[in-house]
């Protein structure tokens, strides 16, 4: 199988039909009818416009870290996006503005950030993919998301045939969330983040990250050490890429942590009676998130369920549904089902999927 924490052979311009799973980090997804690569912002417009004049609109993978594709792939052209870039546009005593090209691989810009004393996206060191998918799903881990750093987002508009640079309030950031996921009008180009001039890393709010940096709720630590906590957390569950260890042959987590009204979530802790208390965490409007691994786990799925059809949830994260080597999108999703509605029927909560899902659904 391939190793795509290593940058496929690429040149810009078409290139032969071949298997997405080439791009995608769960290394599953059929065939494209053909795949270009987009190197610069210009060439990314230019070649989705002139797909759209073919009327064959193309489908846009970056990163491919949180995408799920059909076995039998995608019948039109796919635009591999791999403009890379890093830009101080705005700076002061105590902030810069940072615009990043949307196939900037996102750890690498993170470790930029660190190594350079800017404070603000250190908790989302090791997330596999790349910066142009981050506002689209408002990535977030470790009390952190992206929407508290993006001050802007470079678009090009399908529809309006434009390129215009979108403030936070018009992306409708939300929970794993906003305007552009689940719509294929917009097309990022870039993304401009502020961050804060500082060696410190943002107040700790997770607790499992306090406890990792022996400090408490609130404390700051050195940037450099936050983000090693960080990794070392997310690799104890699988969640950095690693192309020898099956068990980061995933989308990350697969299903959001469910955010239930109060009812609901009096009706999960009655049914959790007997199982402990689920955990979960208030939020505004009397909403309650709890967490879909404890839903999961406690549902008869535990780490390592599943060992057919080449896929298993991963022998170290309840939430990553895996490929072993020999999987098939068709075999994660039957798998993804098996454990929605499991959870379901134990507790009445339904789990939605995080990854975008392409030609295939649950």
């Amino acid at each position: 199988m391939p190793d795509v924490s290593a940058e496929p052979p690429t040149t810009a311009g078409p290139l032969a039909p071949r298997a997405l799973a080439d791009f995608t980090t769960l290394r599953l997804g059929g065939p494209a009818g053909q795949v270009r690569t987009a190197e610069t912002a210009e060439q990314i417009v230019q070649m989705v416009r002139a797909a759209a004049d073919a009327d064959a609109p193309a489908m846009i993978l970056a990163g491919g870290s949180n995408v799920v594709v059909a076995d039998a792939g995608v019948p039109g052209q796919v635009v591999l996006i791999r403009s890379r870039g890093v830009e101080v546009v705005e700076s002061t005593d105590t902030e810069v503005v940072v615009r990043v090209a949307a196939g900037e691989p996102w750890d690498e810009f993170v470790a930029a950030t660190v190594d350079a004393g800017w404070s603000g996206v250190e908790c989302l060191s090791g997330v596999p993919g790349s910066a142009g998918a981050t506002p689209i799903q408002n990535v977030g881990a470790y009390g952190q998301e992206v929407a508290e750093t993006i001050v802007g987002v470079e678009v090009y508009d399908r529809v309006d045939d434009t390129v215009r640079r979108m403030a936070p309030a018009e992306c409708r950031f939300a929970y794993r969330t906003s305007l552009f996921k689940h719509s294929d009008r917009w097309v990022v180009l870039s993304v401009d983040f502020r961050l804060a001039r500082s060696t410190a890393s943002a107040p700790i709010r997770y607790a499992e990250l306090a406890r990792a940096l022996a400090v408490e709720q609130g404390e700051r630590v050195p940037l450099a050490e936050a983000r090693a906590a960080v990794r070392a957390l997310r690799a104890g569950k699988g969640m950095v890429l690693d192309p020898v260890d099956h068990d980061t042959w995933s989308v990350g987590s697969f299903f959001t942590n469910p955010v239930l009204d109060a009812a609901a979530a009096e009706s999960l802790r009655t049914r959790a009676a007997g199982v402990g208390e689920p955990p979960a965490w208030p939020g505004p409007g009397g909403v309650v998130k709890v967490s879909a691994a404890w839903l999961i786990d406690k549902s008869g799925f535990a780490k390592g369920y599943g060992g057919r059809g080449g896929v298993a949830i991963s022998g170290k994260h309840t939430l990553a549904l895996t490929n072993r080597g020999q999987g098939s999108t068709t075999a994660l999703l039957d798998l993804a089902r098996e454990i929605r509605d499991g959870v379901h029927d134990r507790f009445g909560v339904t789990l939605h999927p995080e990854p975008v899902l392409v030609n295939c659904s649950l």
